[in-house]
């Protein structure tokens, strides 16, 4: 436990390995999926590959989580001895979780729990999260990273491919995202983020190889000469692409500080479908300046 007594709670859309989550002892409160057959937390009752098993045949409601899961979490933290808690969610334009969060984390006696929006999904939110743990570890103060996080936001950014946009129009996420009635021609659309944390469309490229390559051009592009930044790259259903995609985005950007490599969550790839491959990138110049900190 750290000197502070700050947490980290996050939710099941944020794709940190399990390694990592223990390493910083990261709490999670799950999102739910309802199948015809019953009720799942994300990650906890169900993985993302039965997911995709059952998608053809049934598309599940997701929903936010209980109320009493966010108490209880919280109630475990309160147990471990943290005063603080640094709460850094799902997209608010996807979710009502960041809300639910702040409204329990309000009328928690005993600690004081700050609610971030990430505006983001899965690496966004895995990213932010895991600077943050990497700051406590370091020793930052609470208001050195309640300066740092907001920027950290801000410049945080994330493409996905997706293998078709029939799942996000059928489960009614799709956001700002133009229909693209292009699957004989082998469109792939690539998504991103709007500033209001609804589902943007980013481009539209032919073929799966050139989606890749795109994404990686994309995410690149972003990054300033000399910059500071992290790099992270994701699959949902597609292990052996996300080896080529790992390649090239290391190749195309060589000087990242911290990588990480994820799965999509249940919640997610039910929004998404099977075939699904990311890659985000997060620029820490601005949040270092924000903080006071030269590191």
């Amino acid at each position: 436990m750290n000197k502070q007594k700050i947490a980290l709670l996050t939710d099941s859309c944020a794709d940190i390995p399990d390694a990592l989550l223990k390493q910083y002892d990261i709490h999670v409160v799950p999102l739910k999926l309802i199948f015809s057959d019953g009720e799942y937390a994300d990650g906890v009752d169900i993985i993302p590959s039965e997911v995709y098993r059952r998608l053809p045949s049934e598309m599940p409601k997701t929903t936010l989580p209980s109320g009493e899961s966010v108490e209880q979490v919280l109630g475990q933290i309160r147990k471990k001895g943290y005063s603080r808690v640094l709460a850094i969610h799902l997209s608010g334009g996807l979710s009502g979780t960041c809300n639910l969060v702040r409204v329990v984390g309000a009328q928690t006696d005993g600690m004081e729990v700050t609610v971030f929006d990430t505006q983001s999904g899965s690496l966004g939110i895995g990213m932010t999260v895991l600077q943050a743990a990497r700051w406590i570890e370091q020793g930052w103060s609470w208001n050195d990273l309640l300066r740092a996080i907001p920027p950290l936001i801000r410049n945080t950014h994330v493409f996905f491919c997706v293998n078709t946009l029939e799942y996000l129009q059928k489960g009614g996420r799709i956001g700002k995202i133009s229909a693209v009635a292009g699957t004989l021609l082998q469109i792939k659309p690539i998504i991103s983020f709007a500033e209001d944390g609804e589902l943007v469309s980013a481009a539209k490229v032919r073929g799966r190889k050139a989606a890749m390559q795109k994404m990686v051009q994309m995410t690149a592009s972003l990054v300033p000469r000399g910059a500071v930044f992290n790099l992270a790259v994701a699959h949902g259903d597609s292990p052996e692409e996300l080896r080529e995609i790992r390649v090239l985005a290391q190749q195309n950007m060589p000087g990242f500080l911290n990588f990480m490599e994820g799965e999509i969550d249940c919640t997610l790839g039910s929004y998404v479908g099977p075939h699904l491959l990311g890659v985000g990138v997060q620029m820490l110049d601005e949040a270092y300046s924000a903080a006071g900190s030269k590191n």
